[in-house]
């Protein structure tokens, strides 16, 4: 449950353990959406008038395409959260851009939009599958990791003019140091 009465809230601090599935409504085209439920754990309690402040984790498992070479990448989050929320309207809200805002006349104070957005700031935007990954041939295609003596035996065309302009052979010589 990513959702608390705020009246209570006001009295005494909630435990907060939860799941935000990745079929959940809250994601968007184009959200790297979880690839399991994100468990978000940790305690919500007031904090002054018309505030109330999270502290706690979020962990889950995002998958992605290696930037470089385009195969599967699951990433593991788990990350502390610190989270303010603030009554809309607050003046001290406006103050602080990191102050999730709420409507000051619903029942519930709902988690779901914060961790929504911490967990896409958290998860890799740009996944690799590992650090030295070659990528790809980018005269074919091939993958550069499977096979690392890949290579063309004609020059790549794009580059005639230079060569030309180098005096032919000479490019083709390896640069002196």
């Amino acid at each position: 449950m990513l959702s608390f009465d705020i009246r209570s809230l006001e009295s005494k601090a909630e435990a907060v353990d939860g799941e935000l599935a990745p079929t959940d409504p809250i994601w968007v085209e184009g959200d790297l959406i979880p690839a399991t439920a994100i468990r978000v754990t940790g305690r919500l309690s007031a904090a002054g008038p018309g505030r109330f402040y999270f502290s706690g984790r979020m962990q889950g498992t995002a998958t992605g395409e290696c930037r470089r070479c385009l195969t599967d990448v699951t990433s593991a989050i788990d990350v502390d959260a610190h989270l303010i929320f603030a009554e809309e309207g607050l003046d001290e809200a406006g103050d602080e851009s990191d102050a999730y805002p709420f409507d000051p006349s619903d029942r519930l104070l709902d988690l779901r939009p914060a961790v929504r957005e911490e967990w896409l700031l958290a998860a890799p935007a740009y996944p690799l599958c590992r650090e030295d990954c070659r990528g790809l041939c980018p005269q074919c295609g091939a993958d550069l990791n499977a096979d690392p003596q890949h290579a063309h035996a004609t020059p790549d065309p794009r580059w005639e003019t230079l060569r030309d302009a180098l005096g032919g052979a000479a490019a083709d010589r390896p640069a002196a140091d």
